[in-house]
Parts: C-alpha cells; sequence; structure tokens
C-alpha cells in the first residue's frame, strides 16, 4: 500500500461509461513501456508539479492507452483516470524520469484526470462517440468471458476464507493472547492480500483494513492490521485493540458482502495482477510492508499468488492472442516463486525466514525476478482489452 487509498482502481460495479477497464498500470516502473491496445487511441499524459493535462483531451470511444510519464515532478507521482469520483484507471510510483501506461476501452461520456498533490488537480477528458463491438474471434471472447466469471468465484472464496481467518487473530488480540496473535496474523492477511486490487476498489475499506503508519494523518484514526501488527510486535501489548480488532472484523466482513456482487472485465485481471507486482517491488521487497513483524514473505507469495491466477485464467485467451507472451509469463511467475525457495523457514506462523534477516544480495535476486516477470505481464491488459 504506497500511499492512502479512498478510492483506488480495480473498480467492480463498473461505472456506465467503462466498457473494458483496464484499471491499473500496464507499464513497468523502470521505464516507458509502450504496450497499447491494438488500434487503441494514445493519450499522453506528462506529470509536473504545475499538473497533468492530457494530450489529446477529446478522444473517441474505444480502446485507449494512457502513457504517462513524470517529466521532473518532485510532488507529482501518479495520475488517476476518473469517472464519477470513481478511479477507473491509474499509474502510480512514477518518480522523475519514469513512465508506464495503462490501456482501457471506454464509452462516450465525462472524465477526468487526477494527480494529488500537483497545483492544478484535476484535468478534463471527454469522450465521445460509440465504442465499436470487441473484435476478438468467438472463442477468444467465450475464454475472456470464463476468465471474468471464474476470478470472481476465486475473489469470493478467498474472503470466504479471510472472514474466519481474521476471526480466529482477533479473538487472540481481544483474549490478550499476544503469542497466539502473533502466530495467526500472516495466515490471516494472506487472503486479503491475494485480492487487494479489489478491495482498494471499495471506498476507504482498503485504508481501514491495511494502512500503515505513514497512510495515515491522525494516529488515533488508524485502524487494522498493520495497527495490530505494531501493538504485538513493537508496543508489545494488546491494550486498547478491542476496538480495532472488532473493526477489522467488521471490515472484512463488509468486503465479503461486496465481492458477492462484483463484476470484471478481463483488463481488469491482467491490470490487477500488474498491480499486486507493483505491491511486491514497492513495499514488500523494501521490508515496509510488515516493518514491525518481518513477516512480509508471506505478503510477497499472496500478491504473486493472487496476480499469477488472474493470469492463469487469461492464459486461454491469451493462448490464442498471443502464445509467446503467454508462455514468457508463465515462465517468469514460475522464476518468481522459485526465487522464495532458499528463503523458507517458520517464522510466527509463516512458512519463510523474518524479513529482516534477508540478505540484500537475496533481495536483489527476489528484485531481478520480480522485474523479469514485471515487462512481459505489463504487455497483458492491452491485448485483451481488444
Amino acid at each position: 500500500m504506497p500511499r492512502p487509498r479512498s478510492l483506488r482502481a480495480l473498480s467492480v460495479g463498473v461505472p456506465a461509461g467503462l466498457v473494458a477497464v483496464g484499471l491499473l498500470a500496464t507499464g513497468c516502473q523502470k521505464g516507458g513501456d509502450d504496450a497499447a491496445a491494438k488500434g487503441a487511441t494514445t493519450v499522453k499524459v506528462s506529470l509536473t508539479d504545475g499538473g497533468c493535462k492530457p494530450s489529446p483531451a477529446k478522444i473517441k470511444a474505444g480502446a485507449v492507452t494512457f502513457q504517462v510519464k513524470n517529466e521532473n515532478a518532485s510532488k507529482v507521482s501518479e495520475a488517476e483516470l476518473l469517472q464519477h469520483g470513481v478511479i477507473v484507471g491509474e499509474k502510480e510510483n512514477l518518480t522523475p524520469g519514469l513512465s508506464g501506461t495503462f490501456s482501457l476501452k471506454l464509452k462516450a461520456g465525462k472524465y477526468q484526470i487526477y494527480c494529488p498533490n500537483a497545483k492544478t488537480e484535476h484535468w478534463n477528458l471527454t469522450v465521445t462517440g460509440t465504442a465499436a463491438d470487441a473484435s476478438q474471434d468467438p472463442a477468444v471472447r467465450k475464454a475472456l468471458a470464463s476468465a471474468t466469471t471464474g476470478y470472481h468465484d476465486y475473489v469470493v472464496a478467498e474472503v470466504d476464507k479471510l472472514v474466519p481467518a481474521t476471526k480466529k487473530f482477533t479473538d487472540a488480540v481481544r483474549a490478550g493472547d499476544i503469542a497466539r496473535a502473533k502466530q495467526l496474523y500472516a495466515s490471516a492477511r494472506y487472503y486479503y492480500e491475494e485480492v487487494e486490487p479489489v478491495a482498494e476498489s471499495f471506498g476507504n475499506l482498503d485504508p481501514d483494513v491495511d494502512a500503515r503508519a505513514n497512510d495515515v494523518t491522525d494516529p488515533s484514526k488508524w485502524t487494522g492490521f498493520h495497527r495490530i501488527e505494531k501493538a504485538l510486535w513493537q508496543d508489545k501489548s494488546t491494550k486498547g485493540m478491542k476496538p480495532v480488532a472488532d473493526k477489522l472484523d467488521a471490515d472484512v466482513a463488509k468486503l465479503k458482502k461486496l465481492v458477492a456482487t462484483a463484476k470484471y472485465q478481463p483488463a481488469q485481471l491482467a491490470n490487477g495482477a500488474t498491480e499486486l507486482l507493483n505491491e511486491v517491488a514497492s513495499s514488500k521487497i523494501t521490508g515496509e510492508e510488515d516493518r514491525y513483524s518481518h513477516t512480509d514473505l508471506t505478503d510477497f507469495e499472496a500478491n504473486v499468488t493472487g496476480g499469477q491466477k488472474a493470469f492463469e485464467l487469461l492464459k486461454p485467451a491469451l493462448d490464442k492472442i498471443d502464445p509467446a507472451l503467454a508462455k514468457k509469463v508463465d515462465s517468469a511467475y514460475a522464476q518468481v516463486f522459485d526465487s522464495l525457495k532458499p528463503l523458507a523457514g517458520d517464522y510466527s506462523g509463516t512458512k519463510y525466514v523474518d524479513y529482516s534477516t534477508v540478505t540484500q544480495a537475496q533481495r536483489r535476486t527476489l528484485t531481478q525476478q520480480v522485474d523479469a516477470l514485471a515487462e512481459p505481464l505489463s504487455q497483458v491488459a492491452a491485448k485483451v482489452t481488444g
């Protein structure tokens, strides 16, 4: 979780103007990935401290690829595409000189490009006309439809596991059993981390569940897993944690209700996988996510597992669209999982070692494997946006 997330993207319950949503960054963090949906309109967005003016600012409905570049902005690092106040696409974590893309398919309507912390944060984008029907052959369309249904079922199943796993954890917290709570912390979070991009779409639900200390301006309002993590490992006390535990139970129960009726588009699956990989790179490998417990490797595995599941569901369609890319992504996922094997252990209820003991050389290996996956994975959303 790189920043406070209020209406973050993998938007479910798709807004009326959205057809096939590429909701999360499809470009790598390390440079300008030019992957674009075939026949897509290109909109360039330059991030400056002054703003994020789209060029052009008026486009035809259909497939769109947004190319976002930080032109040396020190205060701005992301661009979000909004409709009716909901994020429908974004590119974040762009430090000066970096660029990336996201692809989606839009219907006619009024949108805004939003760049937090710029002098002018909101810029209008107008989409006109009618989007053409999907150009994929019937077999591809059928495979993509199956993928979205399968992803819905997967998310529901994982959240069904999250609710009781969280309850076991919070019961231990309420009982003041610090040792047991520590053993249950990572296993409860695992199910959340698998489907995190979905949770991020539901208003303030994700910040309530998963905010870190630096993500909140008022420490007294800090809630969720990481607030309890700090109490267990740093404060070594569960004093005052009952209300936090109760709220965490209520929040994951709310998530269960919300995902039951959620609907997805093919590009959402691909971009959700990319977002999960971005989470690994931005907060797991750095050790920032679980800074008190050092159980980051469990989160790492969960993020990659959630992304791989989305990719596996898309793979039958991608095998028809671009079999070479499908094979490359499949192989890269396997290599990422292989890079975790030397770090096996039994630290604090996990199957990995304490992350604070992982050497810089080992972290570089993890980074290299994640980078090797990020490049081909970033191309998938554009392929399935048709």
